[in-house]
């Protein structure tokens, strides 16, 4: 890509080289090639950005509410001006269709925006006293300088959310960005810097995760660390946050269940699942996984499903028409590669797809096996790819047992005609967050997170400003 940038770090204000010179290449999923490169923070530029960090948050949390909704809101208006070259970026590094990069890119404006409103609503109370002349008032500051880790499927969405809710409760943030996707994070922040906002608020930093993780979370100037990736390196994070005693929210894994009864509309069921599954090849936190559909609705909905794979058009993402690019990177081939030949040599039945594509790039069909047992390592790991399991279920007793087998619970999907059976599948199913009849997650102004092995916090709606704020407690009598 020959407009591809030279991505840098941000720190205290200025894109600058890391102090060692070093950099990673960033290679484009479709073709392989080397398109560019980006910065290797090490132990000097932390330094750096946390002391920037120090200094900023000193400026920002006495920045008027007000005048941080302004900014915010002009950031965001930036961003929607430069979508469409932002979201060629995010193509050519991370591999998705080119409509879905730019639809990523304006969510994120819309992130922005309602986070920004929903900052200067922080409210806080007053208690009633209870004798006369006390008051008893009960503030919200920020909790200080944020450690933000973000993984490279949603390469802005996942870098806005925790953005947008730190700056519009005061703090200031130092943003571990992916290094498999780093110029569309860049160009997020470069339309926050842009709209004005004070040196030292935001840095944004490259590197080998683990040394940077390790060496941010338990530095006494962050207060508060927000991650979103595998649950392993959640637990690990999480663990190390909780020694220093340091806030964490942690978006983890899922692997979602897709529930269909007997009495859906099961094309309509079929055909909206099958679109939400091979999304972003399937690399979606909350994608659905495991399809559950009810026996008599077995075989139409299967039929309906796999005709949709095996119509879909997987390409390079720049390409007009197509709905499916290529993998993120070499490591995910091999790891669906295994799922597949262990499901298949298990018994499952293979309705389509289940091979790489090509010897260039890093395609792979959109992939439907149904029939799994439940020991098939499929039904157990988190595939994150194009593949869809497609099992039986009997009644509702027996779905809810498979729904809530495993740790996971970030997000669950059920079809039903029956207003009595959406309202018990909701109450029965172990997780953050439910869809029923249709795709309503991961709006702005929704909660956005999950249970279980699946992490805690929220990463949306009003929850998404809580774990940024303190609660302070102010009585006062009269003099």
């Amino acid at each position: 890509m020959a407009n591809y940038p030279k991505v840098q770090l941000h720190i205290d204000g200025e894109w600058r080289d890391a102090r060692s010179g070093k950099t990673i290449e960033v290679i484009n999923p479709a073709t392989e090639e080397v398109i560019g490169t980006v910065a290797h923070a090490e132990k000097a530029d932390l330094d750096e950005a946390l002391e920037a960090a120090e200094r900023g948050f000193a400026i920002w949390r006495k920045t008027s509410v007000f005048d941080r909704y302004k900014l915010m809101r002009k950031a965001a208006d930036i961003l929607r001006s430069r979508a469409d070259a932002i979201a060629a970026m995010m193509t050519a590094e991370q591999g998705k269709p080119l409509p879905e990069a730019k639809m990523e890119t304006l969510a994120g404006a819309d992130i922005i925006e309602w986070m920004a409103e929903e900052g200067r609503r922080a409210y806080g109370r007053v208690i009633p006293a209870r004798a006369e002349g006390i008051y008893q008032l009960v503030v919200r500051e920020p909790v200080g300088p944020v450690a933000a880790f973000t993984p490279w499927n949603f390469p802005i969405n996942q870098v806005v959310r925790k953005l947008s809710a730190a700056l519009a409760t005061g703090n200031s943030i130092i943003v571990k960005a992916p290094e498999e996707t780093p110029a569309s994070p860049a160009e997020l922040i470069r339309a926050f810097i842009d709209a004005g906002l004070p040196k030292g608020v935001v840095q944004l930093v490259y590197g080998v995760p683990a040394e940077i993780s390790s060496y941010l979370i338990p530095h006494p100037t962050i207060r508060k660390i927000t991650f979103t990736g595998s649950t392993p390196v959640g637990k690990l994070l999480a663990g190390l946050a909780g020694q220093h005693m340091k806030r964490a929210t942690m978006e983890l894994g899922g692997h979602a269940p897709a529930i269909v009864f007997d009495d859906a509309d099961i094309q309509k069921a079929a055909k909206t699942l099958a679109t939400s599954k091979f999304r972003n090849a399937g690399q979606v936190c909350v994608s659905p996984t495991r399809f559950l559909i009810q026996e008599r609705s077995f075989d139409e909905f299967l039929e309906t499903f796999t005709s949709y794979a095996k119509s879909l058009k997987v390409g390079n993402g720049m390409e007009e028409g197509v709905q499916m690019g290529p993998l993120a990177n070499d490591r995910r081939v091999p790891t669906i590669e295994t799922l597949v030949q262990d499901a298949v040599g298990r018994g499952a039945k293979l309705q389509a797809g289940g091979s790489r594509i090509g010897n260039k790039g890093y395609f792979y069909e959109p992939t439907v096996i149904s029939d799994l047992p439940l020991d098939a390592r499929a039904m157990n790991e988190e595939p994150f790819g194009p593949l869809a399991l497609v099992n039986r279920f009997s009644d509702f007793d027996e779905v809810v047992q498979e729904s809530n087998r495993l740790p996971f619970g970030l997000a669950a999907y059920a079809f039903t005609g029956s207003a009595t059976t959406a309202q018990r599948i909701a109450a029965s199913v172990e997780t953050g967050m439910m869809t029923i009849n249709h795709l309503g997650l991961a709006l702005p102004e929704v909660p956005f997170g999950g249970v279980k092995d699946s992490g805690y916090g929220s990463e949306g709606g009003s929850e998404a400003l809580e774990p940024y704020l303190v609660t302070k407690f102010v009585t006062q009598a009269g003099l």
